[in-house]
């Protein structure tokens, strides 16, 4: 179990989500790269929709001609035409849904890949306060909200807004009277569709919110099974999942409801307007101002609004999804782009030179949150290899996320060769200190490919020798296909231990100045335990190295150990000097009957440690 789990994380501060006027600033920006595709769906959609409002006047025209007792022929050749006006607003309809639908999964493409290479390069700061479940939801839930609006009512939509705006032009084209009568229903729609927007906007954005949230429950939940089950923690991850779930159902529930009060409003309006439109129909015909046919197509026109306003308003729900799915998604592409390494790539050399690292942590805590570390002043000298010890929620893996540069400290500093973390950028940053914890990720795909993650340069050779360092060559030489092996999901399954060892030997590719081990081989039984320990040491020969200790055969082998207690350093020094001094370091290794003597240069061997305490 890792620090974090026990002792409370930092509390989680969502990825920023884009504001209204960003996001169309994107979309701009995106149609605008495809000129072409964008004005062939443009063009498409107001063809379909143009070609729609020939029926109703042709219906108008054809009822005058019956009127006035107009020969067959000419009934005949209206019917043509309203027939072959049909065939091709049909076409034109298929084909610009069709043609818009390729140009929206474009745009989305695109974003999602700017969406996945911003999230591939946060700082490890940003990602932790953020929690994986906030990105997950957005690369998945968001995304797929946005997708299936493109690929489905997006189309619509737009087709709709079309019909709208040109019936309600050929309106008052035909009789600006019957024009002012169809608006009577505007104050109606208007009402209906601000009554709900008031109330269902802020039910989608913590809808999207809850989303994330249960997104963050499930992940938490399975990324630490094993120690969900080993303390007994099923129900309380379970409860937890269900009542994120539960407010996220509720939510959706409250937002239908609210949809189908819409509804009725919608019927309303509809009714308002078609009377209206009928109502100055027959004033006008009595009149003789307008003729039957003018009134006609006035009511084709207006009852032809029908559909497109009601999908409009209706697909509003679908489209203030997407909206707020969207703005998450231009929020995570907003982000700074870290990719970018600061300064020049050093040329690919043998071995990166070991360096000094200093932390000074005046304070530290999570927001408001009561203190966690205090008074830590700590210099890690080039080479040596430094253990922290203590007991749950003495503040090890804290201490530790602020050496590697995952955690900033509340007030204090980390420098490295006497440059501040904070001036390195995150290319650099990762390139120069290299975490490795218990929870270790086997990506799927062949063996090597996990290998080269860290030395995309790296030769077979060098990929076997990494893994023999670190004691892998036995199960690898087992592997039906050697380095070529799928591994991870879908491939051969690796056992917590060779996991481990995968992990390490890809420390061993990074070839990092500064190694981070955090409880790295805490996963481990007994006798495994023993091999990567062994693993660890020799995968950080020659590095500064820090370790959090989970057994007490981890600072035995140290050439220095720190221990923590309540945040504070409660004692530092060899192995040796902490069993002279007969503090509490001496009383725990004492109380398990360790073997003495101690070699000379301070540390005690493996080969001394059959039994060790496990630490909190």
């Amino acid at each position: 179990m890792t620090e974090s789990t026990r002792a409370g994380v930092e509390p989680r501060q969502l990825l920023p989500t884009a504001t209204a006027g960003q996001t169309w600033a994107t979309l701009r920006a995106e149609l605008a790269r495809l000129p072409g595709l964008s004005a062939l769906a443009g063009t498409l959609l107001v063809a379909a929709s143009a070609t729609g409002l020939v029926a109703p006047w042709v219906l108008g025209r054809l009822v005058d001609d019956v009127i006035a007792d107009a020969d067959t022929t000419q009934i005949v050749t209206w019917a043509g035409v309203i027939a072959g006006a049909a065939v091709l607003a049909g076409l034109l309809t298929a084909v610009g849904a069709t043609v818009a639908a390729r140009l929206g999964e474009t745009v989305l493409a695109r974003l999602r890949e700017r969406v996945l290479d911003r999230a591939l390069h946060l700082p490890s700061a940003t990602l932790e306060r953020a929690g994986t479940g906030d990105l997950v939801a957005r690369a998945g839930d968001d995304v797929a909200v946005v997708t299936n609006v493109i690929a489905t009512s997006g189309p619509a939509f737009l087709g709709a807004l079309l019909s709208v705006v040109l019936t309600a032009a050929g309106l008052f084209a035909l009789d600006w009277r019957l024009g002012i009568a169809g608006l009577a229903a505007a104050p109606a729609y208007a009402l209906a569709l601000r009554w709900y927007l008031r109330r269902s906007i802020p039910y989608y954005a913590r809808e999207r919110i809850a989303t994330g949230e249960r997104a963050q429950a499930t992940a938490e939940a399975l990324r630490g099974s094993a120690t969900v089950r080993a303390y007994r923690m099923e129900d309380a991850h379970v409860a937890r999942i269900a009542e994120r779930s539960g407010i996220a159902r509720d939510l959706s529930l409250e937002i239908f409801g609210l949809f189908t009060r819409f509804g009725l409003r919608i019927n309303r309006s509809e009714f308002v307007g078609l009377a209206a439109v009928l109502l100055a129909g027959f004033l006008l015909v009595r009149d003789d101002l307008a003729t039957v046919g003018a009134a006609t197509t006035a009511a084709l026109y207006f009852h032809r609004l029908f559909n497109p306003i009601g999908l409009l308003l209706f697909e509003s729900d679908s489209v203030l999804q997407a909206g707020a799915s969207l703005a998450r998604l231009v929020g995570v592409t907003a982000l700074p782009d870290t990719a970018t390494p600061s300064g020049p790539e050093p040329a690919r050399q043998a071995r990166r030179e070991p360096a000094a690292l200093e932390v000074t942590v005046a304070q530290h805590r999570y927001d408001d949150g009561p203190v966690v570390l205090r008074d830590v002043d700590l210099r890690l000298a080039p080479g040596e290899r430094v253990a922290l010890v203590g007991a749950s929620g003495a503040g090890k893996s804290t201490l530790a996320g602020i050496i590697a540069g995952i955690i900033a400290p509340t007030h204090g500093s980390v420098t490295l060769r006497g440059v501040p973390l904070a001036q390195l950028g995150e290319h650099r940053l990762r390139r120069e200190i290299a975490l490795v914890s218990q929870e270790v990720h086997v990506f799927a795909g062949p063996l090597a490919d996990d290998l080269r993650l860290a030395d995309p340069d790296a030769t077979d050779d060098e990929l076997t020798a990494a893994l023999d360092l670190v004691g892998a060559a036995p199960w690898l030489r087992t592997l039906p296909d050697g380095l070529a092996t799928e591994v991870g999901e879908g491939g051969r399954r690796l056992t917590a231990a060779q996991a481990q060892q995968l992990a390490l030997a890809r420390l061993v590719l990074a070839d990092p100045a500064v190694a981070v081990l955090d409880e790295a081989t805490a996963e481990a039984g007994s006798a495994g335990a023993r091999d990567l320990d062994r693993a660890a040491v020799a995968a950080t020969e020659g590095r500064t190295t820090l370790v959090v200790a989970h057994r007490l055969s981890q600072a035995a082998t140290a050439d220095r150990i720190v221990v923590m207690d309540h945040g504070r350093v409660a004692e530092h020094g060899t192995h040796a000097e902490l069993l002279a001094a007969g503090g509490g370091y001496s009383r725990l290794w004492r109380s398990w009957h360790m073997p003495d003597p101690v070699p000379p240069q301070g540390r005690a061997s493996t080969e001394q440690i059959e039994e060790q305490p496990v630490l909190g």
